[in-house]
């Protein structure tokens, strides 16, 4: 028995019905946006407490912050056969990223970039797009494929590290936070209801997204790389409002650039894993969504490569690509007019 069914037993609601399943969908990404923000912060104090240089913990924790929402939820619809919403929610997370949320950033606040801050992180976005790409046009990903797809975060992680230690100025006058019994009873209390949450939700993100998939006469695929994708880049959504807020969408793009290798190079290589080596990949997600995604991407860092400039152009278009593929997806829920 889901979560769902088991909460539904206990307040005498039918677990099929509607509205409940979308209270319950709705709940499920509350668990996880919160859940994320509370582990986020408790590892932070946890690993500067344990005396982990700054740097590190801005190439790791805070990388994985964003993310971890979109991998636990692939994660357990790997888990559970729902591949499509798996794949779905993978690869639609880095179109919403991309085509939804860094076009609002672009649009509110163009920006220039440093081409070295730019360059080297987008090249290897492009790069795990245009591989994955190739890789699930034969309609999976092989264990081998999937070692090569981590071989790309490793390097991205590396290559954050050495960027992050490079970077360090002095540490000496920050210090660790205080520790006692009392602070490191919270964060660990903390560390582990913001994983519950993050693992409740997305257990329920993905029974009654499925629910909501079947009443509503949509695939799980659809489902996945529209409202689960969107639910689960909620986290860069915040992050993206808060640096136009604080007129630093510099901050913003890299945040969204950092989630979106890690989406690319480690989500589908675990579900891969979970499926017992070979995650099958259905149409839609090979020869649509993957499509869509790699031409945001390379729309939003070609262009910021050659001219080392964020344009509002840019942001336009792609959010143009987004709504007319988030568009064709919803009027056209089988897709049965296109050539696969």
């Amino acid at each position: 028995m889901n979560i769902s069914d088991l909460v539904a037993n206990l307040i005498s609601v039918p677990g099929d019905n509607l509205i409940y399943v979308i209270v319950m969908f709705v709940i499920g990404l509350f668990f996880i946006v919160k859940g994320g923000d509370i582990f986020v912060d408790a590892a932070t104090w946890i690993a500067e407490a344990t005396g982990i240089p700054k740097f590190i913990i801005g190439a790791t924790v805070v990388s994985f912050a964003t993310t971890l929402p979109e991998l636990i939820v692939s994660a357990i619809a790997a888990t559970k056969g729902q591949n499509d919403m798996a794949i779905g929610n993978a690869v639609g997370s880095v179109t919403a990223n991309v085509g939804l949320i860094m076009s609002i950033s672009i649009l509110c606040m163009p920006a220039f970039v440093k081409r070295k801050e730019v360059a080297f992180k987008g090249t290897l976005m492009i790069a795990a797009a245009v591989v994955l790409c190739l890789f699930i046009q034969n309609l999976s990903l092989s264990i081998w494929q999937s070692i090569i797809m981590i071989a790309i975060f490793i390097v991205f992680m590396i290559e954050n590290i050495i960027t992050g230690k490079a970077s360090i100025i002095d540490e000496d006058g920050d210090g660790k936070p205080d520790v006692n019994g009392k602070a490191l009873l919270v964060n660990i209390i903390k560390f582990v209801i913001g994983a519950l949450g993050i693992v409740v939700g997305a257990d329920l993100l993905v029974d009654d997204g499925t629910i909501i998939a079947t009443k509503l006469g949509v695939s799980e695929a659809i489902i996945g790389v529209t409202i689960i994708a969107v639910g689960t880049s909620l986290p860069e959504l915040v992050t993206t409002i808060t640096a136009i807020v604080k007129k630093q969408s510099e901050l913003s793009i890299g945040n969204i650039i950092g989630a979106n290798i890690i989406d690319l190079s480690l989500i589908l290589p675990i579900c891969a894993f979970i499926s017992n080596g070979s995650l099958p990949v259905g149409k839609q997600s090979a020869y649509l969504d993957i499509v869509v995604c790699l031409t945001v991407i390379v729309i939003a860092i070609v262009p910021t490569i050659i001219f080392k400039k964020l344009s509002r152009w840019q942001g336009a278009l792609m959010l143009c690509i987004y709504i007319g593929y988030v568009a064709v997806l919803v009027t056209n829920s089988n897709l049965g007019y296109l050539p696969f």
